[in-house]
């Protein structure tokens, strides 16, 4: 099948969207995308017409997308371009849509703590056998558990953002 298939750099210029659908999770949010050109005459860099796009994301990336972006924030998307047309308050009217497939902050313009989800079925576990004697909490290896993202490597300011102690 044939899909037109986009990849974007822009901001989020609203708050994600979440709701849960019978068939899993739903997301939606507005994306901004400014190209910058550099004035050759003035040399200084300008900013062209902003286009924008609604986002939208199904089940794992739409849970991770509600609660990993906010407005504002520098984004890449990837995903399949939609465009379609309605008739609204008696005129015709041309809507962008893109169906994500990925998402990620853009890291040229800043810094994010990457913290895996694991969507597994609880287990019975045998009991750790150092206890609550302060050992290593039955972890393998004998090093602590920092739990999702491994806390222990995070730089101070990073940890503070995405919440990791």
């Amino acid at each position: 099948m044939n899909e037109t298939m986009v990849t974007l750099v822009g901001n989020a210029a609203t708050a994600v969207e979440f709701r849960e659908t019978a068939t899993g999770g739903m997301a939606r949010f507005r994306f901004a995308v400014t190209p910058r050109r550099r004035d050759r005459e003035t040399q200084l860099w300008t900013d062209g017409p902003t286009s924008f796009y609604t986002v939208w994301a199904w089940r794992a990336l739409a849970a991770n997308l509600a609660g990993s972006v906010a407005i504002g924030e520098p984004l890449v998307v990837h995903g399949r371009l939609k465009v379609r047309e309605e008739e609204r308050d008696g005129g015709r009217r041309t809507f962008v849509d893109v169906e994500a497939v990925a998402v990620g902050h853009d890291l040229s313009r800043g810094t994010a703590a990457f913290r895996r989800v694991v969507r597994t079925e609880p287990v019975v576990t045998a009991p750790s056998r150092n206890g609550p004697d302060g050992g290593s909490d039955g972890v393998p290896g004998g090093r602590p558990d920092h739990g999702p993202g491994g806390g222990a490597d995070l730089r101070p300011a990073v940890r503070e953002k995405v919440g990791v102690s």
